[in-house]
């Protein structure tokens, strides 16, 4: 049988997540071979190219798109540049990888939306968790129990999210040229908050966009804000099918360790997941099924043990899987679109504007 060709990846920046989260998984996997980097810090992109045995460099994606054949680029960039970075990309015609969120603002993302839509490639944004293993074995649970409804229906999805240390020191291994680094053109901020609500909403999507995703992807649907606590710990919503949501936003912090949960209820199960840091290496989370049918059956606890492997090392194997046509994006930009939608409802109900 013939071996298949590695994927040529070209990367759109190598800074601290560029390095640790995701150059470090692309460069260690077979199915794909970083080619080439573009860094407008040349020191730092000649060391970090060295480093992972990439072959070549430039200072401009443009640069980098016109002379090189790749198969996908990935573009670890800041969420609020996007507007300006990401339609630049899609003309190239291929898959494209960035970090989450799509956007820092819902003019931004009709950008990219609208750009997507011109394009012949598509763009895959990064919400790790969704690639945690321990969640992709949740979400076939939810999915098998809800097609089958033999446990009710789903009732409630919570999230608790608290602060704590979630790099587990992998930013220590950060290659730095010491180069000065560059002043970056950003996108405009949102033309319909004043300055307090605008860093307000900026907070939030940055913190909490992953929760807002991980619901809807639980779920398997829609949701929207119904009521924003006046202290900012909790938000509250309602799915389309009338399951309840809560996200608690750091009522508590940890300084050692990580501590976010999800609880996914139905009328007689639950599934209850501890995700793992994000920048985790080889370590998933944990995920307990509790099934309990009717009285006088058992009651029936699964707790599968997951494979060894991170969310951002599984989230790159997904994004490959997806370029070579043999899933989907883990989520696409319609999907991700959908989140700051509901981030700036959650804002509006919280700040009142």
């Amino acid at each position: 049988m013939n071996e298949r060709m590695p994927l040529k990846i070209g990367f759109c920046g190598v800074g601290q997540m560029g390095q640790c989260a995701h150059l470090r998984n692309y460069a260690t996997l077979a199915d794909c071979q970083v080619v080439a980097l573009a860094e407008p810090r040349a020191k730092t992109g000649q060391l970090v190219a060295a480093h992972y045995n990439v072959p070549n460099v430039y200072g401009d994606f443009r640069e980098m798109l016109a002379a090189e054949k790749l198969d996908a680029v990935v573009a670890s960039q800041p969420f609020d540049r996007h507007g300006l970075l990401v339609p630049e990309l899609l003309k190239a015609d291929l898959p494209v990888f960035i970090e989450k969120p799509i956007a820092g603002t819902i003019a931004a993302g009709e950008k990219i939306l609208a750009a997507e839509k011109k394009s012949e490639g598509w763009l895959m944004v990064g919400y790790n968790k969704r690639s945690d293993p321990a969640v992709m074995w949740a979400h076939e649970q939810i999915e098998r129990l809800k097609a089958t409804g033999e446990l009710g229906r789903l009732t409630y999805v919570r999230i608790l999210m608290p602060a704590g240390d979630w790099t587990e020191r992998t930013f220590d291994s950060i290659i730095d040229g010491g180069d000065e680094r560059p002043t970056l053109e950003m996108d405009p901020p949102a033309d319909d908050m004043d300055a307090d609500t605008f860093a307000a909403y900026t907070g939030f999507v940055n913190y909490y966009i992953h929760q807002v995703n991980l619901a809807r992807h639980l779920l398997g649907e829609s949701w929207r804000v119904t009521y924003a606590d006046p202290s900012g710990v909790m938000l509250a919503g309602t799915s389309d099918s009338g399951a309840a949501v809560t996200i608690e936003m750091t009522p508590y912090m940890t300084t050692r360790g990580w501590e976010e949960s999800v609880l996914v209820a139905f009328e007689r199960a639950y599934l209850k997941i501890e995700i793992a840091p994000p920048m985790a290496v080889g370590r998933a989370g944990r995920v307990e099924l509790y099934e309990d049918p009717e009285y006088g059956r058992a009651p029936i606890r699964t707790v599968p043990r997951m494979q060894p492997v991170g969310s951002m090392r599984r989230q790159t194997m997904n994004f490959l899987a997806a370029v070579r046509g043999e899933r989907p994006p883990t989520c696409n930009a319609a999907d991700a679109f959908a989140d700051i939608q509901l981030a700036r409802e959650y804002i509006r109900l919280w700040k009142g504007q």
